[in-house]
């Protein structure tokens, strides 16, 4: 059972730099009332939707693609979750099975760079599941400045450049994000908890983390950080 959320409760189930810290910076600068109905997207194994529906006191869609949600379902039952608190569901970026409207708000930690980086996919995909004046906090991971026609070469010990496609700096997500007239960016910023997250991830015996470490080692850190989004639907 999760207590604090510190990394030693979690670290089995992350699949990626720390969620949980990345979560409570985006609720630091935008806090969730409870009752809203949020859609978790991309929660992986659960840990965030766990922290918003207990914690946030949120009704929690948790939707994710590779992550069987039948194992979700135990987790979430394991944390003495119910149905009406929080549902697990398989589900792809771009053919969320949702009313219009459906959603108060969206957060997505550590995966909207996988989907989002297609102008068309906001207007045309997500923000129609939100409702108006609703919100989306996002956090990806990002660069400092823009090294995607100059790649450091401690960057491709751990990816490809087709894999570094998906990292950009802030000025590249505002491009992106602004190019949707329904969405409002309300704040955009590097996240203070950037360096802890990453090196939470490297500490762990997850393989992608094993691969990473190559990168960090050599000094990779230096130009990366992660990148807080908030978002009102217009």
């Amino acid at each position: 059972m999760y207590q604090t959320y510190d990394f030693a409760e979690i670290k089995d189930v992350i699949m990626g730099p720390n969620p949980v810290k990345l979560l409570k910076e985006l609720l630091a600068a935008h806090p969730v009332q409870p009752g809203v109905t949020l859609l978790d997207l991309g929660c992986g194994m659960g840990v965030t939707s766990v922290y918003l529906a207990k914690e946030c006191g949120a009704r929690v869609v948790a939707a994710d693609l590779w992550i069987s949600p039948t194992d979700n379902l135990r987790r979430f039952e394991a944390e003495s979750l119910t149905s009406a608190q929080i549902i697990p569901i398989h589900a792809e970026a771009h053919a969320l099975p949702f009313a219009q409207g459906f959603f108060d708000g969206v957060v997505c930690i550590d995966a909207y760079h996988y989907f989002g980086l297609d102008e068309a996919y906001l207007a045309a995909h997500l923000l129609p599941h939100v409702k108006r004046g609703g919100y989306l906090l996002i956090a990806v991971p990002g660069t400092r400045t823009d090294i995607s026609k100059d790649i450091p070469p401690e960057m491709l010990l751990s990816w490809t450049a087709k894999d570094l496609e998906t990292i950009r700096d802030m000025a590249h997500w505002r491009r992106i994000l602004g190019a949707c007239p329904a969405a409002e960016i309300r704040s955009m910023f590097e996240m203070t908890c950037s360096n802890e997250a990453w090196s939470d991830w490297l500490a762990t015996d997850n393989p992608h983390a094993v691969g990473d470490r190559k990168a960090f080692e050599a000094g990779a850190g230096r130009h990366m950080n992660f990148i807080g989004m908030i978002l009102k639907r217009k």
